[in-house]
């Protein structure tokens, strides 16, 4: 677990501890490392779970299926990020969402509810932790407050401008690039890939955006 020290010390869930720290929390809340090619699942709908997952190379994505294949993403997941954990929090809770590997990936579960217990290493640390993870929990609140932001617009255009805009804000710049490709940026806004390209099409040729893949910077002149 050592060599993903440099990653875990980045993570807000082990904010403010030292590597040893870090280190007798991992044999604390019993963790493993899980390997995941391209494509492959690492929670379905309607598991149950006790553990919530870290990603510490390559990244996933979080999302609800129905039974025709159609796609809603809630969040993409990189190096340092977390998934699972309102799940893993709640003990007998199901998923309603699955978690699928979108490159070859490797992930360490945690084991939350040696959290929400008396440790039984009594270790001086531990309710650092549970803040942390408070805090964790939080901001996946925030980032979902988010996504419904944006998909509570009315149109594909203010879907887009509505999320391209939180982008820029966030990132701090006017050109950024965003997490998605295409097809998945249509499946987290909640709409048909086809008449989003249109609409991306039409920003440009109307001189509000320059969009280059995954790409994508705003005109700021445009919009007054």
């Amino acid at each position: 677990m050592k060599k993903y020290l440099p990653i875990l010390k980045n993570s807000p869930f082990f904010k403010g501890l030292t590597d040893n720290e870090i280190i007798s929390i991992l044999h604390c809340v019993n963790a493993t490392t899980i390997y995941r090619k391209r494509g492959s699942y690492i929670f379905r709908a309607g598991d149950s779970t006790e553990v919530m997952g870290l990603v510490v190379s390559g990244c996933v994505l979080v999302m609800q299926e129905d039974l025709w294949g159609h796609r809603n993403i809630l969040s993409k997941c990189h190096a340092g990020d977390f998934f699972g954990e309102p799940y893993a929090a709640s003990p007998g809770a199901v998923l309603n969402v699955s978690v699928a590997a979108d490159e070859d990936c490797e992930i360490i579960f945690l084991n939350v509810q040696r959290l929400l217990v008396s440790c039984p290493t009594a270790c001086e640390h531990h309710q650092k932790l549970i803040r942390n993870l408070v805090s964790v929990l939080a901001n996946k609140i925030l980032i979902l407050n988010d996504k419904i932001t944006h998909v509570g617009k009315r149109t594909t255009r203010d879907k887009l401008l509505s999320y391209l805009s939180a982008e820029s804000i966030r990132q701090s710049s006017l050109s950024f690039d965003i997490p998605f490709d295409r097809q998945q940026l249509a499946d987290y806004l909640c709409i048909d890939r086809a008449a989003m390209s249109t609409e991306i099409s039409k920003l440009q040729k109307d001189g509000f955006i320059k969009t280059n893949r995954k790409h994508f910077e705003l005109i700021v002149s445009a919009f007054r």
